[in-house]
């Protein structure tokens, strides 16, 4: 309520420094940002309390209506922080979508006679699905989100680090749909999360879409380099070599990629390749990153279930070929500033 109160007098202050800054009118931009975010935080929190008193103080609260409840609380809350972005960074957002009907950027290579349609006016889905996606930072995830719910009608599920429970508004929500959180190094002993991903990935119904981030964490070139050691120490020389040709992601995990498709045969795979905001990984990144004029790049492709392999190690030459073929996009689509 205090941040609320001092937002005026932050704005007035925000934009007589201004001039001192570079970029036009940055202080006063994220000023405005973190204010959408502080209010985001607090109307879910009230919203939280709510739905939990209206549900018989937590007794309906797993039910399938109050469940729909909290994704849509969740989209909107996607929705205000995105739409924030773009009003306030003048942040475009082009998804590119199979088959060239994107206004940028080029399509990711895909496979070979593979149905690769997606959504709206392309396919009628009624598949769950599968989505991997790379790793690029919190705020490529939180876009990834906003499409995957306001833009395609999905309800996401996912495993995260229990570190994002640091904040209200995603503990809340995070907690009260089906996702799961596992501890971070700093915080507990690692759990079998293969099992926790197959234990969400199952029983998915037509509207649910479960997110992997396969490459475990968000490229630096200290982490390919570790991840590519990780590969010669295990004995996988050709896993090593192919992890050497790529430069803009990491060689991806397969354990929990393999658990989710054991785990929900019916679904279709579909990969996403972005670029656009990888360098923005904390608040402060918001600052010294973001300026106005970004561009946010994403492509999508799908593979239906039915030309999914069946087998484990087709399976994970599929994910590494879309991985190589991810990497290659990077490089092709990074956004020149504006």
């Amino acid at each position: 309520m205090l941040y609320v109160a001092s937002v005026p007098l932050l704005l007035i202050i925000a934009l007589i420094l201004s001039y001192r800054f570079p970029g036009r009118l940055r202080l006063v931009r994220a000023v405005g940002l973190f204010s959408v975010y502080f209010f985001v935080e607090a109307a879910v929190m009230v919203a939280g309390f709510v739905l939990w008193v209206g549900s018989g103080f937590g007794w309906k609260l797993k039910s399938p209506a109050f469940i729909a409840a909290h994704y849509a609380l969740m989209r909107w809350a996607l929705r205000m922080l995105v739409g924030a972005g773009q009003r306030l960074y003048e942040l475009e957002i082009t998804h590119r979508r199979p088959g060239g009907h994107g206004e940028s950027g080029q399509d990711i290579d895909t496979p070979t006679g593979a149905d690769l349609s997606l959504a709206g006016e392309e396919a009628e889905l009624d598949n769950p699905m599968i989505v991997m996606a790379r790793h690029a930072g919190p705020a490529d995830s939180v876009l990834l989100m906003n499409e995957l719910m306001s833009g395609q009608g999905r309800r996401p599920r996912i495993v995260v680090k229990d570190l994002l429970q640091i904040d209200p508004a995603f503990d809340l929500l995070l907690n009260r749909l089906p996702n799961r959180f596992v501890p971070s190094k700093k915080t507990g002993p690692k759990p079998n999360t293969a099992a926790l991903i197959g234990e969400l990935a199952a029983g998915m119904g037509p509207d649910d879409a479960f997110v992997i981030f396969p490459e475990g964490g968000n490229f630096t070139p200290g982490r390919r380099l570790r991840a590519i050691d990780r590969l010669r120490a295990a004995g996988h020389e050709q896993a090593a070599e192919r992890a050497e040709g790529l430069r803009n992601v990491l060689p991806p995990r397969p354990a929990g990629s393999l658990a989710a498709l054991a785990a929900a045969p019916e679904a279709d795979v579909v990969f996403v390749a972005h670029t656009g905001l990888d360098a923005i990984a904390t608040p402060a990144d918001v600052w010294f990153e973001l300026a106005e004029g970004n561009e946010l790049l994403a492509a999508w492709y799908r593979i239906p279930a039915a030309q999914v392999p069946t087998l484990d190690r087709d399976r994970e030459e599929m994910l590494m070929r879309a991985w190589e073929r991810i990497d290659v996009w990077v490089d092709n689509n990074r956004p020149v500033p504006r």
